[in-house]
């Protein structure tokens, strides 16, 4: 096989050289997403299929690129003739930015032609530019939810159904979707996930000469685009016709039944959800075939199908790394590999099927858990730390203990109306969401609320000397609808995780609860920090990221013993906060601290930690405080704490969504002081 990307396959990218021209020959397979560490050619890769693309023949002056052969009967710019001479013209790769309005992507009313010249126009968006192109999203991560939606609903249907402001639109919308993202950077919602087709994990080569060259050819690449791109010219010459010819022996690929039940087999046997990932697979591993040249589809197939189509939709909770059992996948391929007839005596149920003794090892092939750090009697006991004597930094720490089971929590939010980014946590001023009035534009125009336009500008019609159908319209006449929505917020995490918390059954609860509302984070698009303290001190565990799972990971290797200085934790969570609103004013904070309320590190904790959390009070900081304070006898530290916040207090128990001991709650500002 030729080399059609010289940047990026010295480096070990097979599989995404691969997922990317099996989408070209049959973009039916449902697109690629690239998961990759940074400076990994994502891009650069996805570029270079444009080149690769067949031209495609399209209908003169039809903006949706209709095939003069089989023209859509729908296109908004038609009806077209039949036998329409049509132009040939290279296949578009059309790029989403990250910041794209809905109305950019799917079209919306042309307000220009409808405010001067009164007709009703349909003005397309990217959707109609991708048709029969590529679509590529870089990040596609940190694209709007509401976004994500409408492009994978229209990838997965090849139309797009506009229906706003009086127009009723819909038109043909097939392209290869790719998306490229970071997963540093935050995930993926599981959902969305297994909306694309194919998923391929890219990292940089390790090897020196591998490295040394792909700097090598990027040099002098920059030294002479043209020269370079001359330089591969054949090759890609070569790999275009080799998808052509793909393209036309798709069609007579046979996928027998014997290749059937193993795509069956392997999906059951991973356990994915839904019929999806069959489907998926079946177009793979028909599409491998042909890109080999065969009309059959073989075992071999298969295999790769599976490999390209499954990891990602083996994730049963957001924080689950994508992977695939290799070995695993042999065997269920080996099991039920064979003729296409099925063997009379020994159906898929029989003994040695899947559900059978030897076919899923009494688990459904789910790996247990590692069981972490047992329970054993060295631990230091509840106050071990609190009122002997004085201990350095570390001392009588403790090894991390696993996270009790998340659980669905309580709905947390900032009071007030923010205009942070879209999210799903507070209420915000957004650019989606319902329409709650109107105002007159501040800066630029990026949402026009016509009603109100046309309100404003009907009493000076005769003014202006109006005399045909279009309405004269003035630059103050025009009016900005305003939306309300949700925002997704900073919420950073305070966490006490000193000898008070230690005790193996309590802070097992504590990470459970952090856990759980790490969750609700993930699923509500927030960025999320953490800061603990202990011994002497407090650490920045993670600064504020949108990578939830990262702060899952470092929540789990967290340590225990020692001190108290809740002081130190409530500053350094208060420096993270002043720095964090200097990259980001818009993202409104919330504070949880997990703690018991004990203060005993440095010289008057309780007096320097009430001074530290009247800051956070002062500054109008949205907080709650999670009591893990538990036996007969309770202090109620922790419930002063939070009116020293000035936020709110629950108990764990409270923290649940079906609590009924606790009661709805919102962060309001106002404090709950102890009885």
């Amino acid at each position: 096989m030729s080399t059609p990307y010289p940047f990026t396959a010295l480096v070990g990218q097979d599989s995404l050289r691969l997922a990317l021209l099996i989408n070209a020959v049959s973009p039916a397979v449902g697109g690629v997403l690239v998961r990759g560490e940074k400076g990994t050619a994502k891009s650069t890769a996805v570029r270079a299929l444009s080149a690769l693309m067949p031209e495609v023949d399209v209908v003169p002056e039809c903006r949706f690129s209709c095939d003069p052969s089989s023209p859509d009967p729908a296109c908004p710019d038609g009806p077209h003739a039949p036998g329409t001479a049509g132009k040939s013209r290279p296949a578009r790769m059309v790029e989403l930015p990250v910041g794209a309005s809905e109305d950019r992507l799917v079209g919306a009313l042309d307000i220009e032609r409808a405010l001067s010249e009164g007709v009703k126009a349909f003005e397309p968006g990217l959707l109609a530019a991708a048709h029969r192109g590529i679509l590529y999203v870089d990040e596609v991560n940190l694209l709007h939810d509401h976004l994500v939606d409408l492009l994978l609903d229209a990838a997965a249907m090849g139309a797009s159904y506009v229906e706003r402001e009086g127009v009723s639109v819909r038109h043909a919308a097939r392209f290869l979707l790719v998306g490229t993202m970071n997963p540093e950077e935050g995930e993926l919602r599981p959902q969305l996930l297994d909306r694309f087709g194919l998923t391929v994990e890219v990292a940089a080569s390790r090897e020196p000469e591998q490295r040394v060259e792909v700097v090598r050819r990027r040099l002098a690449y920059d030294a002479d685009p043209a020269g370079f791109a001359a330089r591969w010219a054949d090759e890609e010459a070569d790999v275009r016709a080799r998808i052509v010819a793909a393209r036309e022996l798709l069609p007579s690929v046979r996928l027998g039944d014997g290749a059937l039940r193993q795509i069956a087999a392997t999906c059951a046997a991973f356990e994915v959800d839904g019929m999806r990932a069959d489907i998926v697979m079946a177009r793979t591993a028909t599409a491998l075939a042909a890109w080999a040249g065969r009309t059959d589809v073989l075992a071999e197939d298969v295999r790769q199908a599976a490999l390209l189509a499954l990891p990602h939709r083996r994730r049963r909770n957001p924080f689950d790394a994508p992977g695939l059992d290799e070995d695993k996948l042999d065997e269920t391929l080996e099991e039920f590999s064979g003729d296409d007839d099925p063997d009379p005596d020994q159906g898929p149920d029989g003994p040695d099927g899947p559900d059978g003794p030897d076919g899923g090892g009494g688990g459904g092939g789910q790996p247990e858990p590692d069981e972490g750090p047992q329970g054993d009697d060295t631990g230091a006991p509840p106050e071990a730390g609190e009122n002997g004597q004085p201990q350095p930094s570390g001392a009588g720490e403790q090894s991390a203990v696993r996270a009790a089971e998340p659980f669905r929590t309580k709905v947390l939010s900032v009071p007030g109306i923010g205009e942070g980014a879209a999210g799903r946590r507070s209420r915000a001023r957004t650019e989606h969401g319902r329409t709650t009035g109107a105002r007159r534009p501040r800066g630029a125009l990026t949402k026009l609320h016509l009603a109100a336009t046309v309100q404003a500008a009907a009493p000076h019609q005769r003014a202006r000397g109006r005399s045909g159908p279009g309405l004269v319209v003035r630059r103050d006449d025009l009016r900005q609808a305003t939306r309300e929505g949700r925002e997704g917020n900073l919420v950073l995490f305070v966490v006490d995780a000193s000898g008070s918390m230690a005790a193996r059954q309590r802070m097992s609860a504590v990470k459970g609860a952090v856990l759980s509302l790490l969750l609700d984070a993930y699923q509500r698009r927030d960025k999320v920090g953490l800061v603990t303290f202990r011994g002497s001190g407090a650490d920045v565990a993670l600064p504020p990221t949108s990578s939830v799972d990262a702060a899952a990971t470092r929540l789990e290797s967290l340590p225990t013993g020692g001190r108290t200085p809740l002081a130190a934790g409530l500053l350094r969570a208060h420096d993270v906060l002043r720095v964090e609103r200097l990259r980001d004013p818009a993202r409104r904070p919330l504070v949880v601290l997990v703690t018991d309320g004990r203060a005993t590190g440095g010289p008057e904790p309780v007096a320097l930690a009430g001074r530290a959390a009247r800051l956070f009070a002062a500054e109008g900081v949205a907080s709650v405080v999670v009591d893990c304070e538990s036996g007969p006898v309770r202090l109620g530290l922790a419930g002063q704490l939070a009116g020293e916040l000035g936020g709110t207090a629950v108990t764990l128990d409270e923290l649940r969504a079906d609590s009924i001991a606790g009661l709805v709650r919102d962060v309001q500002g106002t404090s709950r002081r102890a009885a």
